[in-house]
């Protein structure tokens, strides 16, 4: 299968399984604001972007590790039994002394829902880990279930536990970290990782081998933490727990975006580890890129032009003023796009500290605006210093990648984005019908043209393969 093929094939797998059941829980928004207030949602919202930054301190990114790893060890039994009881050993201590340390400042420091957050970190840890290895074995379809199986238990509890038992925040917490549980037991099960496990083969030498790849990607980890969420943190600081509710709801529909290239990058990483050293990787990687990116611009236009319809059908009138901030979002999220496929590249060559350095280029520039401007511009600040440390990262990152691997941009891309975002978000803040029904029908033909190619492309390989399933 060529290397095309075989992106879009994993790609469609993953998207079967994360997607679906993600864009089915944005059905669950007006469960959440009808039902909690919007200091608890704010509550909630900072409470995981917590779980967030924990995760990869707890794990020191071993599962990113691990993923690439075991790649490399494909048809190698006795390297993967190795890499899997090397996993367990690393993940059994550092829970075990997170956990003690955990409960001892805990004592002292009053965190809401306490043992709740304490279950649902672990179970984060365990469920992000074992989906790491399940992609290492290349069990896109185990990978899949798994996630439909997550989003499936987090609807259904969310919608017992908020509305028959009365919970509201704590209800969330303990839905998600059912949700994971669930998907680690699968996993567990599914992939027979218990029959992995020897301790005998853990081996120091690896563990050098493998850290000295994952713990670059720590400092990655806690700046992408400090660009997505540092901004809860600094809203609830400066602002109060209610403007953090209406900021979390304002990133729910970017989510969309940012669950999608998710996605991608999934099948992108193995798809770039597997090609990186191809004759012609850098026209492979090219046609990739400018593919992705003119499909995600489309629906970060699309998203602008939609919002004036689609946002009034989820969001409680409590919540209304998320709306204004919503484009800056979509921008900060169409950037993240370009961002994670460098940044796989990076990872493909092994180059996890350049990945780091550049993330904390984005972090300090989030936090300075955020610090700077919080005050006076309130949640605008906070949605537009997203977009604009996304966008310095994009820059950096696509020059500083040059020195290794020579992707280029489509002529004509960027000015024809620039110009059609600049259109939409302006015919967005008019809240006027018609000019809303004209911004939609223009981001419908812009979006068409822009993907011409590729949808004329996939339409005849679709009608290709049912014309010839049925002369079969």
């Amino acid at each position: 299968m060529n290397k095309k093929k075989q992106l879009a094939k994993n790609t469609i797998i993953i998207f079967m399984g994360r997607v679906c059941t993600q864009l089915i829980s944005y059905f669950l928004l007006p469960l959440y604001t009808s039902y909690l207030s919007k200091k608890q949602y704010g509550v909630v919202d900072l409470i995981q972007s917590y779980v967030t930054l924990l995760v990869p301190i707890i794990t020191l990114e071993l599962e990113m590790s691990i993923f690439r790893y075991l790649i490399d060890s494909r048809g190698k039994e006795k390297n993967t039994r190795k890499l899997i009881s090397n996993n367990f050993f690393v993940l059994g201590v550092s829970l075990g002394i997170f956990s003690l340390l955990y409960l001892i400042v805990s004592s002292f420091i009053n965190i809401p829902y306490r043992f709740l957050v304490l279950f649902d970190i672990i179970v984060c840890v365990l469920s992000g880990n074992f989906l790491q290895i399940a992609r290492g074995f290349g069990k896109t379809v185990d990978y899949s279930v798994s996630c439909l199986l997550t989003g499936a238990t987090t609807i259904l509890s969310n919608i017992f536990f908020i509305c028959f038992m009365g919970m509201r925040a704590d209800g969330m917490i303990l839905s998600m970290a059912l949700a994971n549980g669930i998907c680690s037991l699968y996993l567990f099960f599914r992939l027979k990782l218990y029959s992995y496990i020897h301790f005998s083969l853990v081996d120091r030498k690896l563990l050098r081998e493998m850290f000295h790849y994952s713990i670059p990607l720590i400092p990655n980890g806690v700046s992408w933490w400090i660009v997505n969420i540092s901004d809860r943190s600094i809203i609830t600081f400066v602002l109060g727990e209610g403007a953090n509710g209406l900021y979390a709801i304002s990133n729910k529909f970017p989510t969309i975006i940012s669950s999608l290239t998710g996605v991608f990058n999934l099948s992108w990483s193995e798809s770039a580890a597997l090609h990186i050293d191809s004759s012609d990787r850098d026209e492979f990687f090219s046609d990739i890129f400018n593919t992705v990116m003119k499909l995600f611009t489309a629906m970060g236009v699309g998203m602008i032009a939609c919002m004036p319809f689609a946002f009034p059908l989820f969001i409680n009138s409590e919540f209304q003023e998320a709306y204004y901030y919503i484009p800056f979002l979509v921008l900060g999220a169409v950037f993240n796009v370009a961002i994670c496929i460098y940044s796989q590249v990076y990872l493909a060559k092994k180059l996890s500290k350049q990945v780091a350095s550049t993330a904390v280029l984005g972090a300090i520039i989030n936090i300075i605006l955020n610090v700077i401007f919080i005050k006076k511009y309130g949640l605008y600040a906070a949605a537009a210093s997203t977009a604009i440390s996304y966008f310095a990262m994009m820059v950096y990152r696509h020059i500083d990648l040059k020195k290794y691997v020579n992707i280029t941009v489509e002529k004509g891309l960027v000015l024809k984005s620039i110009v059609m975002f600049t259109f939409a978000i302006f015919l967005y803040y008019q809240r006027n019908l018609s000019l809303q029904i004209i911004n939609l029908l223009v981001a419908c033909i812009y979006a068409f043209f822009l993907n011409k190619k590729f949808l004329i492309s996939s339409y005849q390989t679709v009608v290709k393969k049912l014309f010839l399933g049925k002369r079969s």
